[in-house]
């Protein structure tokens, strides 16, 4: 079955096929996890490893 003939057919309910197509399916650089990404400023780890490494990168937590 080709792209076109897959894209036709039932969407995706997750947003995956999305997510494939835009590009936009990255990776926590630091630990490989695929959800829960902070890609706001091009940092792409996941909210784990952010949680751990942002004070060191400058981010202050106001409340």
């Amino acid at each position: 079955m080709s792209e076109s003939e897959h894209e036709d057919s039932e969407p995706d309910p997750t947003g995956e096929q999305a997510a494939k197509r835009t590009e936009q399916l990255q990776e926590c650089q630091r630990c490989g996890r695929e959800q829960g990404l902070v890609g706001k400023y091009d940092i792409w780890l996941c909210r784990q490893c952010f949680r751990e490494v942002s004070r060191g990168m400058g981010f202050k937590k106001y409340s």
